[in-house]
């Protein structure tokens, strides 16, 4: 099934980067949207653990407040050491300090590990909206992106919210009590000092938002180039063949090169911008400490101040200074968590094209009678691929679709599972439109065999029952002997337990094909749908498998989809369709004889055949 614009059977092709190394790679800068709604919206997936993180913050609280006794006993206990005070006063304050640091670390300890878990719980259910949203898009939405892409929001944006929200929300609420509580008690112990401390405190803030803003920005760059970078490396891996193929190993390279040098170039500028921060703090504290020493020397040669309060003060000073870096380096951290949380949303947000309709019904047993009435589709607005599709299926008939390629076959059969909706007219089954009922009732009337199969890395057993999960081993190997599968699977190093790789690489295309018939046949739908379903298999394997395909077609409709028109000589009604329209319609014999399209087409396959004989028979 071919997937190019060009093609009118197709949908439009997403933007694709394997061979366009030119485009698609420059420093993209996603807009600014609502952070405080952004905020609000991730923080909402908190809520069920409302009672778990008020005990995080109550340890937060607890623990932050034992910290600050620390260096205020320093600071009496090096007053005491310098007035000689009793050895066992001394001991006791220096043990109380220790409780302190203990106690304060079984409480961050504790603070952690419970907010570790609840964020965790928290990024499951973001997952699994995520993912179970994923599923409800139409191909339509698939069709305009590419997986590497969706799954850069799946695993990097995912990333930078989980650890935001499993490390950096304590840290910011214990820094800002940190800085609340520091401020307390400078100016319960010496209001000078105190106002000495927070000389450079305007210069500290002014840095953090103004280096904050530039990080934000270039982070939100870097999420979305790497995105881009990931829709590249996954199109280049998928279609490694094709470049292998085609020699264009160096235009591949290019083409990741531009990619990858763009997040280096826009990362070097973020992290840049976040590393900024740490230096220039440490300046700004260590001139806080020297302002501090010096106030605190002439206030103690005054007599104004203890040799222990100003030694309690350099080391608040220095503690001021450290939750102010880490604020920095967190708001940094906080502005790539939302520019993933925006990304992650605009899919959330993106509204199904395919919703069943409110009044919707079940699709009960069918007998299979298929009327398409005037239809109308296209893929894009104003671009008509079908144009007024009458087409009937009787219960029971194989309806053969033929014509050149790009004419619309395929999009019929997608109309027909209900992929993409039609524009116009009506699909019905057994009287009832395909869009009054529920896609997953109709879906599950469909059995589809598709031109390129895909397996997924599971045994093929697993594979096979895909196509009806509750199905027993002894109905899988029935309808893989059914299929023509049976014997080539026990020669599988494992049999049925044989695990395939990704996309079924270790076995051949035909033998993947015959594994998707099984998995077809295990469904027992009541119509079928073989797109192209014999074009990956040779000739004495196609013949294997027709009469199997044959007597599974008894008794139920059939849509056809094929390359070559001699496999569907038995179909009770052929369709010839041509640029969107169907041109002609019969029996086989019948079309020969009208001398038409199909006559045309028939004949051209047949000489075309023929030919090819003659030239391996002169070559032999």
């Amino acid at each position: 099934m071919s997937r190019s614009i060009g093609n009118a059977s197709s949908p439009p092709n997403r933007p694709r980067n394997l061979m366009r190394p030119g485009r698609g790679h420059g420093l993209r800068y996603e807009k600014a949207r609502n952070v405080r709604g952004t905020t609000r919206r991730l923080l909402g997936y908190l809520r069920p653990y409302r009672a778990t993180l008020g005990l995080v913050f109550a340890l937060a609280i607890f623990g932050t407040a034992v910290a600050l006794l620390g260096p205020y006993l320093m600071g009496v206990a090096i007053d005491q050491l310098v007035t000689r005070a009793p050895l066992a006063s001394l001991l006791r304050i220096v043990l109380i300090m220790l409780a302190s640091y203990l106690v304060a670390w079984g409480a961050n300890t504790g603070q952690g590990v419970l907010i570790a878990t609840t964020a965790q719980r928290a990024m499951r259910s973001i997952r699994a909206e995520l993912f179970a949203h994923i599923q409800r898009l139409s191909l339509a939405f698939h069709d305009s992106r590419t997986s590497g892409e969706l799954m850069s929001r799946l695993t990097n944006d995912m990333d930078a919210i989980s650890r935001v929200l499993s490390q950096n929300i304590t840290q910011l609420f214990s820094g800002l009590l940190t800085l609340i509580g520091i401020l307390i008690v400078m100016f319960l112990l010496s209001p000078w000092l105190a106002l000495a401390s927070m000389l450079f405190l305007p210069l500290m803030m002014g840095l953090v938002a103004l280096v904050g803003k530039k990080t934000r920005h270039a982070f939100r760059a870097y999420q979305s180039n790497l995105g881009t970078l990931n829709g590249t490396l996954e199109e280049t891996y998928s279609g490694q063949r094709v470049v292998l193929a085609f020699g264009q190993e160096e235009r591949v390279l290019g083409a990741f090169d531009r990619a990858n040098g763009a997040v280096r170039d826009v990362g070097i500028r973020a992290m840049s911008y976040a590393l900024l921060v740490m230096p220039m703090m440490g300046v700004l504290s260590n001139a806080n400490v020297a302002v501090v020493a010096g106030i605190g020397g002439w206030l103690t040669i005054k007599g104004l101040a203890s040799i222990g309060l100003i030694a309690t003060f350099v080391t608040y000073s220095r503690r001021f200074a450290q939750p102010l870096r880490q604020l920095g380096d967190l708001y940094n951290q906080v502005q790539a968590a939302l520019a993933g949380a925006e990304r992650i949303f605009t899919v959330l947000d993106t509204v199904p094209d395919l919703e069943d309709a409110a009044e919707a019904c079940e699709l009960e047993q069918i007998q299979g009678h298929v009327v398409f009435d005037a239809v109308d589709f296209g893929y894009v607005p104003d671009v008509p691929v079908l144009k007024a599709i009458d087409l009937e299926a009787r219960p029971g008939q194989m309806v053969a679709l033929v014509g050149p390629t790009g004419a619309g076959k395929t999009t019929i059969v997608n109309l027909l599972t209900r992929f993409y909706d039609i524009d116009q007219g009506s699909i019905e089954i057994d009287g009832v439109d395909i869009r009054a009922v529920h896609k997953v009732s109709l879906r599950r009337q469909l059995g589809i065999v598709l031109q390129q199969s895909f397996l997924f890395a599971e045994s093929v057993m697993e594979n096979i029952r895909y196509g009806r999960l509750d199905a027993t081993d002894e109905e899988v190997i029935e309808a893989a002997t059914l299929a023509n599968a049976h014997d080539f699977i026990q020669r599988l190093p494992d049999g049925y337990n044989t695990v395939l790789s990704e996309r079924g690489a270790n076995v051949s295309e035909g033998q993947r094909q015959l594994i998707s018939i099984a998995r077809a046949i295990l469904a027992d739908p009541r119509i079928l749908v073989l797109d192209e379903a014999t074009s990956s298999v040779d000739t004495r394997t196609e013949l294997q498998i027709q009469s199997a395909l044959l007597e599974l077609m008894k008794g139920r409709t059939s849509f056809v989809i094929a390359h070559r028109l001699s496999t569907i000589r038995k179909a009770d009604l052929i369709v010839v369709i041509e640029d969107g329209r169907i041109v002609e319609r019969g029996g086989h014999d019948e079309l020969l004889a009208n001398e038409g399209a199909y006559a045309s087409l028939y004949r051209s396959q047949f000489r075309g055949r023929n030919n090819a004989e003659g030239a391996n028979d002169a070559d032999g």
